[in-house]
């Protein structure tokens, strides 16, 4: 028996890793006994990029950016290519006339300035916008915008520290334009897989590099391309593989010529090593290899179904996913999707039990929220509290003093940071505390205002916050009982003072400001009664009468105070007394925060709004561990890395040892190794250039792996760096670690740039828990020191987790 085989697929010419293609009619394939998978493998190339319908490696001319997008036929991305004059306003009288043009990579914006400088510093990239708002929804367009019609105007937020950019338009349509085009891009970047991200990013490096945009390459210029992607290749060898490409042998690339060199520039061989390790020489999975891989890599619950399911999804030769087989393509789409990364795809959404008391929860929390630098001369801004809470923050704080006309102000007091209102604080907790995250948001209240302007304060939260606010207990028979975020949704609490609610027998005033045991000396019972009494006269009934769930108070004993429950105050300390607790009475301080709220706080000599570590916080289970959230570091990184799970939504349930309220547990004495963490770094692919204005800056990697976690659990080790070459390292090197509380870790992933006579630099970094991190081969997608992608740079690694 003979089978006849006709096989047509429309694919770009220039991508031959598809199945060998034959017009019908022309000819017939004669394959005498051969199956699909045969038919498949015999007809692709090893190490070959995807053929689909896709832009990936296009020969020149180069592909536009809204090509790339996807959005060649969008008239408002076409009015952004054309451009538009914006005026950008900062001030009442500083308004400039700017020429805003979306460039032809899809992804950047350049803008003419007055003052000529680096073309570099005309752009901003679209993957770095927060947010894009419409009329004056920002500080600024509130303040100095009144001139111009809302509709008119816009604003561009981007993410990390750099100022929000707001504009006016000529017309409300172009404004318009700007805003739903801006939408639009955004969208499509976030939809963008991997491989479409890389090739955007060798498309625009392509561009550049082509310095007389003949769409032609010479060697000149294949070597300032290789420079621009970050790796110095030897001349020699670089040349023998031009000349490898150049079938015309004219000195130049062009067409499928520049695919060949970019084929053998992008191959992966550590993955295709793992692929043939599964594939056999046939170099295609079936479902049931693909299987075995999967339940290698330690995949709970991998099925045949599952395995299918990764092959309908993520395979790209049409051939291959009828009859289900996985080519090489469509492995490496996989292991470059969100499902092959390290942090577990499962964590990415809101997953634990939101239905435990507060205190069950760590609570990402902020510091001196309002500020956007340092505490002693930085500026104070609403636009702070949109980023925390654009971050997943759910606890801010708030510093009120005294102001001019009867209004409240938030400041750092007595320094030279400027002022804002209390009243538009709170109108910002009121538009944007929940468009990240639905759970409740607490007000922290450092309160310096006298009675009069603290009336004030009450009469703002209640009328601009409205049903938003909770102003009494939602369980009347159990006031004291902390509530569940999800009882909270949508609600926002404030931490205040409390006026004192009862007498005691002897008739002292007992109030959430005292924390101590009773003296046995009357002496000092008679004044520290004296104390309460002056104290209670400095709170206003009005505000008082918001502290609902969260009393504030200074935390200065961990025994139990006598009485009814005290869930609902909250203690207050520094960074140095909460250490002192961890230190001297390690189990105590963690058995108190199993029933109370612990908002822990930076000193205040940290004048630069220095962070500290809180994972030393986290082990005794506080849960309000307030950070600057506007000074980046290792320790935002930690916060982050803590954060990133359960949707981003701001709480993160504390393991069960700090949640039992008869725990043992100790931080500093957590028992024997129980984990032993081995994570293998492979590689790592197109990182950035640091010195984008030196050609010939090319990082020398290293790859640093850190456990943050318990005392004796704290670790990093780091591999050899590798000379000249950010493009492509490999490394190959093994760093195992022993874990005593895994359940607490964290786990930090740092690329830096080697440097034998100063400090290094920093490239990349990605944090995440250790009860997040997936085992088996693994990319990890690199962020920026302010958090935001450095998309298409990753790291590969094999990550495994075992328990004793």
């Amino acid at each position: 028996m003979r089978v006849c085989l006709h096989v047509c697929v429309l694919t770009c010419t220039h991508l031959r890793c598809m199945l060998k293609c034959q017009r019908q009619g022309s000819c017939s394939i004669s394959l005498g006994l051969i199956s699909p998978r045969q038919v498949i493998s015999q007809n692709l190339e090893p190490g070959c990029w995807p053929a689909s319908p896709a832009i990936f490696l296009r020969p020149p001319p180069w592909p536009r950016g809204p090509e790339i997008t996807g959005l060649t036929e969008d008239e408002d991305v076409q009015a952004m290519l054309r451009g538009s004059r914006l005026l950008k306003i900062r001030s009442r009288t500083w308004h400039k006339e700017r020429l805003y043009r979306l460039q032809e990579d899809g992804l950047s914006v350049w803008f003419e300035r007055r003052i000529r400088r680096a073309a570099s510093k005309h752009i901003f990239f679209v993957q770095h916008i927060e947010a894009v708002r419409e009329g004056h929804q920002s500080e600024g367009l509130r303040r100095f915008g009144g001139a111009f019609a809302p509709a008119c105007c816009l604003t561009i937020a981007f993410k990390g520290r750099r100022k929000n950019l707001d504009l006016a338009a000529p017309t409300a349509e172009e404004a318009q334009r700007w805003v739903r085009g801006l939408t639009k891009l955004r969208a499509r970047l976030d939809a963008m897989s991997q491989r479409e991200r890389l090739d955007h990013w060798i498309h625009s490096y392509l561009h550049r590099a082509d310095s007389d945009q003949d769409s032609k390459m010479s060697f000149k210029e294949i070597k300032s391309l290789l420079r621009m992607v970050n790796v110095d290749m030897n001349d020699m060898y670089a040349y023998r593989l031009f000349k490898e490409c150049d079938h015309s042998n004219n000195e130049r690339l062009e067409g499928a010529e520049i695919e060949a060199f970019l084929r053998r520039l992008l191959k992966r061989p550590e993955l295709e090593e793992t692929f043939r390790r599964y594939s056999g020489e046939d170099r295609v999975l079936s479902a049931s290899e693909l299987l075995e891989f999967l339940e290698d890599q330690g995949e709970d619950g991998a099925t045949l179904a599952c395995a299918q399911q990764l092959i309908q999804t993520y395979e790209l030769n049409e051939t291959a996913k009828q009859h289900e087989l996985m080519t090489l393509d469509g492995f490496m789409m996989y292991l470059l999707s969100p499902e092959g990364a390290a942090l577990n795809v499962a964590h990415t959404c809101v997953f634990q039990d939101m239905g435990q008391p507060l205190a069950h929860y760590f609570i990402s929390s902020s510091h001196n929220t309002y500020l956007t630098d340092s505490q002693i001369g930085g500026t104070s801004s609403t636009e702070a509290y949109i980023r925390a809470f654009a971050q997943g923050c759910r606890c801010v704080e708030l510093d009120c003093w005294e102001g001019p006309g009867g209004e409240p102000v938030i400041y750092h007091g007595h320094t030279f940071t400027s002022k804002i209102l209390f009243r538009d604080v709170i109108q910002a907790v009121r538009d944007h505390a929940f468009t990240s995250s639905p759970y409740p948001v607490i007000l922290s209240i450092e309160n310096h205002c006298g009675l009069e302007q603290q009336a004030v304060m009450a009469r703002h939260l209640r009328s601009i916050l409205g049903d938003m606010l909770v102003t009494q207990a939602l369980d009347s028979q159990n006031p004291e009982e902390l509530p569940s975020p999800e009882q909270l949704k949508g609600r926002v609490l404030v931490k205040g003072k409390k006026l004192p609610a009862t007498r005691s027998e002897d008739g002292r005033i007992l109030s959430d400001r005292e924390e101590e045991e009773e003296e046995e000396e009357e002496a000092e019972e008679a004044l520290e009664a004296a104390e309460q009494r002056r104290r209670a006269k400095q709170i206003s009934p009005e505000l008082s009468a918001l502290a609902v769930y969260c009393c504030a108070t200074r935390l200065r004993t961990l025994e139990p105070s006598p009485g009814p429950s005290q869930s609902c105050k909250v203690g207050s300390l520094s960074e140095r007394k909460a250490r002192k607790f961890t230190r001297e009475a390690g189990t105590s301080f963690v058995r108190h925060n199993t029933q109370q709220l612990t908002r822990v706080y930076p000193l205040g000599l940290r004048m630069n709004s220095a962070n500290y570590n809180p994972q030393e916080m986290w082990n005794s289970g506080c849960q309000l561990v307030a950070l600057n959230f506007q000074t980046p570091g290792y320790e935002m990184d930690l916060n982050t890395g803590r954060f990133l799970i359960n949707g981003q939504c701001g709480y993160v349930l504390k393991p069960a040892s700090l949640r039992q309220p008869n725990t043992t547990f100790d931080p500093e004495c957590p028992g024997p190794p129980r984990t032993t963490l081995t994570v293998q770094v492979l590689t790592a692919q197109q990182l950035p250039k640091l010195n984008v204005e030196k050609p010939n800056s090319i990082v020398d990697p290293l790859v640093r792996v850190e456990i943050h976690g318990v005392p004796e659990d704290c670790a990093q080790k780091e591999t050899d760096y590798v000379l000249n070459n950010g493009f492509n390292p490999c490394w190959k090197q093994t760093l195992q670690f022993q874990l005593r509380a895994p359940e607490l870790g964290l786990v930090r992933f740092v690329v830096e740039d080697y440097d034998a006579a100063s400090p290094n630099d920093f490239v990349g970094q990605f944090t995440l828990p250790l009860s997040s991190l997936k085992q088996g081969y693994r990319h990890i997608h690199l962020l920026s020191k302010d958090g935001a992608s450095l998309s298409p740079a990753t790291l590969f690694v094999h990550i495994r987790i075992q328990n004793s």
